[in-house]
């Protein structure tokens, strides 16, 4: 194993001071919680947004702290829920009386912990607390797994609307329509080259032959769907465009917002490459592309791989996707 890093049971917490340090003007630490807040918040009248999990996902979910978006991101362990402590000091910290939305992926461990904190943040705290789970991966049929779909990388699609719109000023009932309107219209899929290795074990999660590629791989090296044979980036694009629109069949004049995401170790210039193709088998259908982003939005520490998320917009969800944000990671002017 060769990482960049000292002890491997001290990776988070030097990550997040490390992160702290290079975007001061935005985050700082809340305590030694590895809970990253705001740095002007908490902001008074507005609804608190808090959402994260396991680390090696960076830049999620703490590069999403700031206006506009995220007002407390929760690290947990590498590849490991955030503690029912760590969610409930957030919520305590970010509520200024209008009530606490929590963006929850979902993973059993995450969904448990925070389900928790919230009831607890209800029952004990007297703070109005809700939810919203985001399973945006179709490479997971629902109905073959207890838990339901994945929540991966269309998570950062939710940070943007529902932050947005907690930042104009609505109410949590409001938020929490936003997003959940967001979540009807989003999907994605993944793909993955080469497996990652976590620190605390030095071993790789999985094993992937050198001529093989396996679609619909997980963040944290679930299985996906099928293991084929090195595809070129055409092909690869069409495999998951193909599915995200079976799940959610576009129309001719549909707009969308497309996010080409790398899982860590995929060069820029490949994660082009796939957004080229993805773009034109959209266009190719009649479907405009309101808005691209292409980069490492959330990763699978140094796995080689891309996701693909496709969120259809209507002109609400044009409106908060386009609204401003400043934040470590996501910047809209």
């Amino acid at each position: 194993m060769k990482k960049l890093i000292n002890d491997p049971n001290n990776v988070v917490q030097e990550m997040l001071e490390g992160f702290a340090a290079a975007h001061s003007g935005h985050v700082r630490l809340l305590g030694d919680l590895n809970v990253v807040v705001r740095r002007d918040g908490p902001v008074n009248g507005k609804v608190g947004l808090v959402s994260g999990g396991g680390s090696g996902h960076e830049p999620a979910h703490a590069g999403y702290v700031g206006a506009g978006m995220l007002d407390a991101a929760c690290a947990g362990d590498v590849f490991a829920s955030p503690s029912v402590g760590q969610i409930l000091a957030a919520i305590k910290h970010v509520d200024s009386g209008s009530g606490v939305l929590l963006i929850i992926k979902n993973y059993t461990g995450d969904v448990l912990n925070f389900e928790l904190a919230m009831d607890l943040a209800r029952e004990n705290e007297g703070v109005s607390v809700d939810k919203v789970i985001v399973s945006d991966d179709v490479s997971v049929d629902p109905s073959a797994r207890t838990a339901g779909r994945r929540g991966i990388a269309g998570t950062i699609f939710i940070h943007k609307i529902a932050g947005a719109r907690a930042e104009a000023g609505g109410t949590l009932h409001d938020v929490k329509a936003s997003a959940e309107t967001a979540l009807k219209n989003l999907r994605s899929m993944g793909m993955a080259l080469s497996p990652c290795t976590v620190p605390a074990t030095g071993k790789p999660t999985f094993t992937l032959p050198e001529d093989e590629m396996e679609i619909g791989m997980g963040i944290h090296g679930e299985p996906g769907i099928k293991r084929t044979k090195i595809m070129g980036a055409d092909q690869v694009a069409e495999a998951l465009l193909s599915n995200i629109t079976a799940d959610m069949p576009l129309r001719e004049g549909d707009e969308v917002a497309l996010m080409t995401n790398g899982l860590g170790a995929t060069p820029v210039m490949e994660l082009y490459i796939m957004h080229r193709a993805a773009s034109a088998l959209l266009k190719d259908m009649g479907v405009a592309i309101c808005a691209g982003y292409v980069g490492e939005y959330m990763t699978s520490l140094e796995m080689s791989g891309c996701s693909l998320t496709v969120l259809r917009l209507d002109d609400g969800l044009k409106s908060l996707l386009f609204a401003p944000s400043r934040t470590p990671a996501f910047v809209q002017i």
